[in-house]
């Protein structure tokens, strides 16, 4: 495979806009009219989220090993709408032609042939994934209840699910959520809570402007109701395993809920051995958005933690104002030390270049944008 030429097709492919995903899912939806169900009814918001995934992912096959863990989670996680071998022939052919269709003479034998070769060689990793997962019996998709609804402030609410059966997952980690007032129409959420004994896992959940899943959910879920929880995903928010590597963490809105979850593990920790020492930078718009502000300031009388809360646009707040990635990036990130981050995607984007532009390391950053979907879904 050239990995330059599936890197500059794709690019070339992706300036036809809104074109490229309208072309695919019509060549889907026509060539193999079975799969629409796997699709929300309304693809209003599907826009080019699996096409844009599809791309990227593919155009990087040439380093395979260095993204095998996150497509073996992808492919167990696809597991939940119903996924098998044969759907991922009909995607790699509609990708194929709508490659074909918008590089027009520029689709040769040898770029086709590569591209082929690239889908293959990700399309089999997923694959095998999801069927070791049925072979091990793990389910689909966990059947849960709502044990409990708290709107915590006018856009985010907190709920607590129980799962029937057990979910193994690591802090830091996703989870996509069916909610029953939205039916195929699937999100992922942080867990904000380590594990637990009774299995139950706190989400918390902000209100998206014109998201159509985060409306019904901040408003509308309710104790009893039943949801549908996805596969843990996820590799990018991880602890440092030396206890003695201090680690900053940069949270935005909800982006906070991974991070909280590893705050909630090392507590646990810290009563029986080191656990690092921890700073954490919360960032909201407003003061009454830093909704954990009262646990998070009752976590300081811990020796390992300390606590920054940032507001942005209340010029009258008494502490730190100004975007978090700022705030965090000029007291300093310091040397030998683990960075995450977790917040939107345009959090994300200026707190990494603010941190890399006062001298962090890039490779001690480590970071996930909310609303970034590795599912047929998209995320809002």
């Amino acid at each position: 495979m050239d990995p330059d030429a599936l890197k500059s097709s794709w690019a070339l492919v992706a300036k036809a806009g809104d074109e490229v995903p309208l072309f695919f899912y019509s060549h889907l939806f026509l060539s193999h009219p079975e799969v629409r169900e796997m699709f929300p009814v309304a693809m209003a918001a599907q826009r080019d989220k699996l096409v844009g995934a599809l791309g990227a992912v593919v155009s990087n096959a040439t380093q395979l090993d260095q993204v095998v863990p996150f497509l073996q989670q992808l492919g167990r996680d696809h597991r939940r709408f119903g996924a098998v071998a044969e759907h991922y022939s009909a995607v790699g052919a509609s990708l194929l032609a709508t490659l074909q269709h918008f590089l027009g003479a520029a689709w040769t034998s040898e770029l086709a042939a590569d591209w082929a070769e690239a889908y293959g060689l990700v399309s089999t990793v997923m694959v095998q994934a999801a069927e070791e997962s049925a072979e091990d019996e793990a389910p689909a998709w966990w059947s849960s209840e709502v044990l409990g609804v708290d709107r915590r402030t006018m856009d985010v609410t907190i709920v607590q699910i129980r799962p029937e059966q057990p979910l193994d997952y690591r802090p830091g980690q996703s989870v996509a959520m069916e909610i029953p007032y939205r039916p195929r129409r699937w999100r992922y959420y942080s867990p904000a809570n380590a594990p637990r004994p009774d299995g139950s896992i706190e989400l918390h959940i902000g209100l998206v402007p014109g998201g159509q899943v985060s409306g019904p959910a901040v408003r509308s879920l309710k104790r009893g109701d039943a949801v549908r929880i996805g596969a843990p995903v996820g590799e990018s928010l991880k602890l440092p395993e030396d206890p003695g590597r201090d680690v900053v963490m940069i949270a935005g809105g909800t982006g906070l809920a991974p991070l909280r979850a590893m705050l909630e593990h090392l507590d646990r920790q810290s009563s029986t051995r080191p656990v690092p020492r921890v700073h954490l930078f919360h960032g909201a718009r407003m003061p009454w958005n830093l909704y954990e502000h009262k646990q998070l300031t009752n976590l300081t009388q811990r020796p390992w933690f300390s606590y920054t809360p940032v507001v942005s646009d209340d010029t009258s707040y008494p502490g730190q104002r100004g975007l978090v990635g700022t705030v965090a990036a000029a007291q300093g990130s310091g040397a030998d030390r683990t960075v995450l981050v977790c917040g939107s995607p345009g959090m994300v984007r200026h707190t990494v270049a603010e941190l890399t532009a006062a001298g962090m390391p890039a490779t001690d950053i480590h970071s996930e944008s909310l609303g970034i979907t590795t599912s047929a879904g998209s995320q809002q």
